[in-house]
């Protein structure tokens, strides 16, 4: 069990009077237990001036993929807390160029150039909350949804030509399967890797799975103890039964705005 990991987070204030809760939990999959391989997935939040979270996952074809993984959550994180929410889609983009360029000079890269970005391929969900607006920004097959009163909005996975084919922010052109999805007076998001895609959503992902997502929202709402929260959330995550239906690393980071 050292190889799956689980994060608790406590509710605290931001800087935009807004309060969150936040519980997020990363199981390995079996292909990766299987192989003796650690978890890909990697995620962080940070709050500022806005509410950042970010969740990347380690392209499992890429031998550093979780290293990509980690230093793009964490300079997202580090440059949009405190990034002006005016302009934040540019933000976003200059934060992603920051950890390319710090890749490309990554002592694991070979060439020390953009050629060797591919080692550590990743793809990225992730948002950024201002007072009562939020922004999702996406490459890639993880998904992302806020829930409201009576509606839910969602930044859908992105394949490539095949299933089993993405798209990462160390590809050239990566700008082009950079995505953004708006929204305002969130009830809670929901940040997840591929792992999870296939029970959160309806198979045609044009709805969401509401067996699967709204028991675990109502539970995180109402239970106080973050720790059990959190257990509860890995337990899900890492059932025989999901890990047999996606044998995949699975992430989930759920936000409560209030």
């Amino acid at each position: 069990m050292l190889r799956n990991f689980l994060r608790t987070l406590a509710i605290g204030m931001t800087n935009s009077r807004r309060r969150f809760k936040i519980i997020s939990a990363s199981v390995t999959g079996l292909t990766h237990l299987n192989n003796n391989l650690p978890c890909q997935d990697y995620c962080r939040h940070r709050r500022g001036k806005n509410l950042v979270a970010v969740l990347s996952d380690g392209a499992g074809s890429a031998k550093y993929g979780r290293i990509g993984a980690r230093v793009l959550c964490n300079k997202l994180c580090d440059i949009l807390a405190d990034a002006d929410f005016s302009g934040i889609e540019d933000e976003i983009k200059k934060a992603i160029e920051t950890a390319r360029q710090i890749l490309t000079i990554h002592r694991l890269n070979g060439p020390q150039n953009e050629t060797g970005l591919d080692s550590f391929a990743a793809t990225v969900v992730g948002v950024v909350y201002n007072h009562n607006k939020g922004i999702f920004f996406h490459i890639g097959d993880g998904a992302a949804l806020s829930l409201h009163d009576d509606y839910f909005r969602a930044s859908r996975p992105e394949n490539g030509c095949c299933s089993c084919e993405t798209f990462f922010f160390t590809q050239k052109y990566w700008k082009s399967s950079l995505r953004f999805t708006r929204f305002a007076n969130a009830e809670a998001i929901f940040l997840m890797s591929d792992g999870v895609t296939s029970f959160a959503f309806q198979p045609d992902f044009q709805d969401i799975e509401h067996r699967f997502i709204l028991p675990i929202h109502n539970f995180l709402s109402a239970e106080k103890n973050t720790l059990k929260a959190s257990r509860a959330l890995f337990n899900t995550l890492s059932a025989s039964k999901a890990q047999h239906l996606n044998p995949d690393d699975k992430t989930l980071m759920w936000i409560k705005v209030s």
